[in-house]
């Protein structure tokens, strides 16, 4: 199979800067919206773990997008606004670490979780903490090496992983070398975004070797962004059409979509299938969600 990241957008170039402008520039012109889907996911997921003061491990955690949606009272429209306001635009990056910090404290809910994010772009993962989003931030490479001593005893306490269309930047190896930093009487709950053009099999079974059931969001996908040009679009439809799916109203309409998967310890499953946690989680009526993300 032709090599994702090969034909996939390069977008390199944003991942890795002090500041999130450039991301949040060129990403919002392509209508990039999974975030927004995940802090819907991501709450109604907490809200049924039921934990005091839970820790959250967000892997590909970038500038911390995650973090805000989960940690604080505001919408991903709101973060395209904010940064790009125009008094914004002209900061020089500590003034806006500094704007940032006050931004996002204002607006942080009263029972946030804990979130710990993991990213090899360490300026990304910096921002992130300087700003309050991370409360802890790791860059370690985990498709190459094993989990650091203070990430390892991070993964004992977390109580969920959350990704957002990282799956295929990193892979089942790296899934694996966290759950092992966990106990068998304590595994965190895995709640996943990911493309449909990925195959989401290989880190099910390796979840699964973990004592994690993975269910599907049934009958749902939702829009990722839309394609940067007509190649990724057509290495979208090949992907699709090697695991024999559909893509009409989805990546034909012009937009990558993600599933939805959950994985949990088998009696988490029987208490609560993931279909009454996000029983009332719907799609978006059109194929494009950015300008309807805030009503």
């Amino acid at each position: 199979m032709t090599d994702r990241k090969l034909v996939k957008a390069d977008f390199n170039d944003i991942y890795d800067r002090p500041d999130p402008r450039a991301y949040y520039e060129r990403l919002g012109s392509l209508d990039y919206a999974v975030p927004h889907h995940g802090q819907q996911v991501f709450l109604r997921v907490l809200d049924a773990l039921d934990v005091d003061s839970p820790t959250v491990v967000d892997l590909c955690c970038s500038y911390g997008v995650n973090a805000a949606l989960m940690k604080c009272d505001l919408t991903l429209d709101h973060l395209y606004d904010h940064y790009g306001d125009d008094p914004v635009a002209h900061l020089a990056t500590d003034e806006l670490i500094d704007e940032d910090r006050g931004f996002y404290r204002s607006h942080r809910r009263r029972a946030a979780p804990r979130v710990v994010g993991l990213d090899t772009a360490s300026s990304a993962v910096d921002y992130a903490v300087q700003v309050g989003l991370l409360d802890v931030g790791a860059s370690d490479n985990l498709e190459q090496n094993d989990p650091s001593p203070e990430l390892a005893k991070i993964m004992g306490e977390a109580d969920l992983i959350t990704v957002t269309g990282g799956i295929g930047y990193i892979t089942d190896r790296s899934i694996d070398r966290l759950l092992d930093c966990t106990s068998s009487d304590r595994r965190p709950w895995f709640a996943a975004l990911c493309l449909r053009t990925v195959d989401f099999a290989p880190v099910a079974d390796t979840l699964a070797r973990h004592g994690l059931v993975t269910e599907q969001l049934e009958d749902a996908t939702f829009p990722q962004r839309r394609f940067a040009d007509d190649m990724e679009q057509e290495f979208a439809l090949r992907a699709l059409a090697e695991q024999g799916l559909d893509p009409t109203g989805k990546e034909a309409a012009g937009e990558y979509h993600v599933n939805v998967f959950l994985s949990r310890p088998s009696a988490d499953v029987a208490d609560a299938p993931i279909d009454a946690i996000l029983e009332d989680l719907t799609p978006p009526d059109n194929a494009s969600a950015r300008h309807h993300l805030s009503g």
